[in-house]
């Protein structure tokens, strides 16, 4: 559809009716065809991992973004297309796969999606339009969510969907148990479906970000029929237009758990979801970080747990994590080197303990972008997953299983019989006033013993995380089956690696 130029907020109101369908009550545009399509994302059938319909292994790779951050703002009114074509085909270059993106970010008003509530933007239908195009060229995929709850809370007044503004709720503590602000939201839904949800660029749902108490009167009980009734609706009519239908997640903020920890059977094992997806929050340790080894710990743990919650062949992925009372309260950024590091740690973590990929980042940083060192880690770790097979990987956490022969280092595991991954982190050699690992520390020679392993020939490999290389490839026999000791040479700071069965 044509860019329309505006210059009043009645014309873009006027400009921006749209069609109506054959379902009454439902607005929506023509549907949007793209000429090289990406194959669809579905969970793997035997292993908690991803894969495309034509069977390939899939891993998410990447992190937060936004529309109206530095790396997309070019694609408002087409003013600088150039310039977000190049950063995704940068992006491609260092193994991202996959964006989490807002259909809108309330922090502007011009980025909302519909204005007013029912009536959807002919430039934000241009923006989208045009960032599935770039991201089918360049093989990227969107887990998206359809609305940012953050802003759209903070900013209540002046978002369309109040009552004040011709919308359908007038609190915000009703949006999930007001039936009109359901019925937009299905709308919602129902336009993107019917416009983008026939292409493969769409990774899956985030159907509401970060479900949340506040948003229901202070009630969680409703949550199973709220995700019910979208995750429905929007499978069904992807069903109907497709005869298939994208994954699907609702993002928890991670220490609601801990105040409502009967939620953690809608996020972790509500039936028609997908995958389970937490934010990774801890106050502790993620959001104010002292130093970059215990935010690792941490999220190992946290990846532990979440997978203990599972059932079946599920999926898990933190989806947003970050600094964020550094950036928030103290309106501050971490060092770069520092940030690099704690980056690097956290997601190395999130990947062996079981984490489908290395969790996905808020940047917190000014401006709204990772750094290069961490684009650094997410082509290394892109490197890294080619050596494991995700479709036959059953994988089952061991961090607290796999014995080392020191104490100076902290074991990240996840494993089945045929395939591993393990990652050691230094951990006596965190200096307090700067809290960066010491480059100048001295080697140590590990052992590590992984549990349960079949009998056989297993690839070893050793993997710089720092840099896109193996260190080391080796085969070993395991003729007897059960413990198999992997002798892994001096270690300074860090080091991972891969097992598979070869025979």
């Amino acid at each position: 559809m044509e860019v329309i130029s505006t210059e009043t907020e009645d014309q873009l109101i006027t400009l921006a009716q749209p069609k109506k369908s054959s379902r009454p009550g439902i607005a929506r545009m023509q549907p949007f065809a793209l000429e090289n399509d990406l194959p669809w994302i579905q969970v793997a059938p035997d292993a908690p991992y991803f894969i495309t319909e034509s069977g390939e292994n899939w891993t998410p790779i990447g992190q937060n973004d936004a529309i109206t951050w530095p790396d997309f703002e070019g694609l408002f009114r087409r003013k600088n297309l150039a310039q977000v074509e190049g950063h995704l085909a940068w992006l491609a270059g260092k193994g991202v796969t996959c964006l989490r993106l807002m259909l809108e970010y309330a922090q502007h008003d011009h980025s909302y999606f519909e204005r007013p509530a029912g009536n959807f933007s002919p430039n934000m239908v241009q923006l989208w339009d045009d960032l599935f195009k770039l991201c089918a060229k360049y093989n990227m995929r969107i887990l998206l969510t359809p609305f940012d709850t953050f802003w759209m809370w903070i900013r209540w007044k002046h978002h369309p969907y109040n009552a004040k503004n011709g919308g359908p709720c007038k609190k915000r503590s009703g949006w999930l148990f007001c039936p009109n602000t359901m019925e937009a939201v299905k709308n919602r839904l129902t336009f993107v479906v019917e416009r983008w949800g026939g292409s493969g660029v769409l990774f899956g749902w985030d159907l509401w970000n970060e479900i949340h108490p506040a948003y229901a009167g202070g009630r969680t009980d409703n949550f199973f029929e709220v995700i019910q009734e979208l995750s429905q609706h929007v499978r069904t009519l992807e069903m109907s237009l497709y005869g298939k239908s994208h994954p699907q997640t609702v993002s928890l903020f991670g220490p609601v758990l801990d105040e409502h920890p009967t939620v953690a059977d809608v996020i972790f094992r509500h039936p028609m979801l997908d995958f389970a997806s937490t934010h990774f929050y801890d106050a502790a340790s993620i959001n104010k970080p002292k130093e970059t080894v215990l935010s690792a710990i941490c999220t190992g743990k946290l990846v532990r747990e979440a997978i203990n919650h599972l059932q079946g062949n599920r999926p898990f992925f933190d989806s947003e994590h970050g600094p964020i009372q550094v950036y928030k309260t103290k309106q501050k950024m971490l060092p770069e080197a520092f940030d690099d590091e704690y980056f690097r740690h956290i997601q190395w973590a999130h990947l062996a303990a079981g984490g489908a990929g290395g969790g996905m980042r808020w940047p917190y940083r000014q401006p709204h972008t990772l750094t290069h060192g961490m684009r650094e880690a997410q082509k290394s770790m892109a490197g890294f997953i080619e050596l494991i097979d995700w479709k036959n990987f059953r994988r089952k956490n061991l961090n607290e299983e796999v014995k080392l022969n020191s104490d100076s280092f902290a074991a990240f595991a996840c494993a089945d019989d045929k395939q591993a991954i393990l990652w050691l982190l230094r951990k006596d050699a965190t200096p307090k006033n700067k809290g960066l690992i010491n480059p100048d520390a001295t080697p140590i020679a590990v052992s590590v013993t992984v549990p349960g392993m079949m009998a056989g020939d297993f690839k070893v490999t050793l993997w710089n995380t720092l840099q896109d290389y193996p260190v080391k490839s080796s085969t070993i026999s395991h003729l007897e089956g059960g413990d198999l000791i992997l002798d892994l040479g001096e270690v300074k700071a860090d080091i991972a690696v891969a097992l598979t069965l070869e025979n």
